[in-house]
């Protein structure tokens, strides 16, 4: 069992005209239905300021082990109607990643976010010291570093078989600012250090805990 936490990495778009629809599943079910799974502790939706894709998603469970456990494959696997209508009609672009985070720096959680996405196994050293250095900032209130799960030990759920299948990243690197400003300065400096790297810039839409519930 790992005593690092689990995280599920979601990135995507919205299929135009779409977006009410959309709106609609997360804040009216999506996000209440995930944090009641045993295990789950935070969920958290961005959308994007410059970059793509349009939208990104995490939930931070107790431990990566909780991505496999019956209770939440189970829920993969027996969608809800309007799930079933997201996934078939609505998302597209879909990039969805059990991951684990590594490492975490800072306090506190900001209003925006860099997410810089690498679709190799990066080095977790040098990531960690690009982190350290940043939040040493007092204009960033904190950071983490994701590095994927085997996707061999993820099994393929009903959800996904709707979506078409999803892409997978290796790991990400992310950055919480303050202030929009910092996080573009930030996502601009990120892009010229990791070139070829997904990089972009999001302000958080809205974030829900277990104690929300």
């Amino acid at each position: 069992m790992s005593l690092q936490p689990g995280i599920l990495a979601i990135f995507n778009d919205c299929r135009p005209g779409r977006e009410a629809d959309f709106e609609a599943w997360f804040q009216g079910e999506h996000l209440i239905e995930r944090l009641a799974v045993p295990g789950f502790l935070f969920g958290r939706r961005h959308k994007a300021i410059a970059g793509t894709p349009g939208y990104f998603n995490f939930y931070m469970v107790e431990t990566p082990e909780v991505l496999t456990s019956k209770p939440y494959l189970e829920r993969l696997d027996h969608p809800t109607p309007m799930t079933r209508t997201i996934m078939s009609e609505v998302f597209v672009n879909m990039n969805r990643t059990a991951c684990r985070r590594t490492v975490r720096r800072g306090s506190f959680r900001g209003a925006f976010t860099v997410a810089a996405r690498f679709n190799q196994t990066p080095d977790e050293t040098a990531l960690s010291g690009v982190l350290e250095k940043f939040c040493a900032d007092t204009a960033v209130a904190g950071g983490e570093i994701w590095i994927a799960l085997d996707a061999a030990g993820m099994p393929v759920s009903m959800e996904e078989k709707l979506r078409g299948g999803d892409k997978k990243i290796a790991g990400a690197l992310l950055i919480d600012t303050l202030y929009q400003e910092h996080a573009e300065v930030i996502g601009v400096q990120l892009a010229k250090q990791f070139r070829g790297t997904d990089i972009c810039v999001y302000r958080v839409l809205c974030q829900i805990g277990r104690g929300d519930l």
